[in-house]
């Protein structure tokens, strides 16, 4: 073998390995951003739940606001990390047609499903509920490529479903432990964050992550706001309330849908969504310490359920 040929060879191998390292690195990153996102998600929820049941405050405000402040966090970093691609989004009929849809159906109605699902029960439980998604993900899936389920999804379909009669009766087939509106809005967010799951990445391939959300938050903070006018309803906060309202929005709003999605980006959908398990374990720990929830040992074994189900199917 010649000098040359070893040559390339060696290169080869450093080039090969060099791919590695950078993949184990995005792996690691990625891995690190959707855990980080998932977690202030669940703290987040608490959060929420604490304003609404503390200080009163209504729902659809907590939206406004954090959607109203978050969006220029979003548009900021998007000019710093991303230049020209607001103006470019602006000046493209078929951008802004996407970056609407996904601001109505990933944005929207998930801030809506999800506070509303707090409200009528609890951070945990909304959480734990919302993550339903991936049997909503499977379907479609199924559907759209049109196979039967995997025999492990068929199973995670068995314990998501007796983990959320557990939740709902407390395993009592003659009683309700949560309300009728609590949950409705359970599924409605499963189904919300099912979408939020898929709608957004194509355009966020193209625009980049803080573009096609700084935009979204706008368009769908906008909408709300006409329609709810939060500066008619102003709450009464002392400074702990205020510093609730700051943590929403600056990391349980803007930290969170940017470091999930920047993660799921990295690792892949199949990752992320294992990896967005931290949400409603978080959602559980903060609403037990900060709330004093007791949960009931049928709770907590629906809640194990339904996590199972999540790695079977993911």
């Amino acid at each position: 073998m010649g000098v040359e040929e070893k040559d390339t060879e060696v290169t080869g191998a450093g080039e090969l390995e060099a791919a590695r390292n950078v993949r184990h690195s995005k792996l690691v990153m990625g891995t690190i951003m959707a855990l980080a996102g998932g977690t202030l998600w669940g703290m987040n929820g608490t959060v929420a739940s604490m304003l609404m049941k503390n200080y009163g405050v209504d729902p659809l405000w907590i939206i406004c606001v954090r959607e109203l402040f978050a969006c220029w966090l979003f548009l900021l970093m998007a000019r710093l990390r991303t230049p020209g691609k607001i103006s470019e989004v602006l000046h493209s009929k078929e951008a802004m047609k996407s970056i609407f849809a996904v601001s109505i159906g990933s944005i929207l109605f998930s801030q809506v499903a999800y506070i509303q699902a707090i409200h009528a029960t609890n951070s945990a439980t909304a959480t734990v509920l919302q993550s339903l998604n991936v049997l909503i993900v499977m379907v479609y899936v199924c559907l759209v490529n049109h196979r039967r389920p995997h025999r492990r999804e068929l199973v995670g379909l068995v314990l998501a479903t007796l983990g959320t009669f557990l939740i709902v009766t407390g395993g009592d087939f003659g009683t309700l432990q949560l309300p009728p509106l609590g949950i409705f809005w359970g599924l409605m967010t499963a189904t919300a964050a099912a979408v939020l799951a898929v709608q957004p990445l194509k355009p966020m391939t193209r625009w980049g992550n803080f573009t096609v959300n700084g935009l979204a938050f706008l368009i769908s903070s906008v909408l709300i706001s006409l329609y709810y006018q939060p500066w008619a309803h102003m709450p009464t906060l002392d400074a702990t309330g205020w510093g609730l309202v700051a943590f929403s929005v600056v990391l349980g709003t803007f930290g969170a849908y940017g470091l999930y999605l920047a993660g799921v980006h990295k690792v892949g959908s199949i990752r992320g969504t294992m990896l967005g398990t931290s949400e409603p374990v978080m959602a559980t720990i903060s609403t037990v310490l900060l709330m004093g929830t007791v949960f009931t040992p049928t709770d907590l074994i629906g809640f194990a359920l339904i996590l199972i189900m999540v790695f079977l199917t993911a």
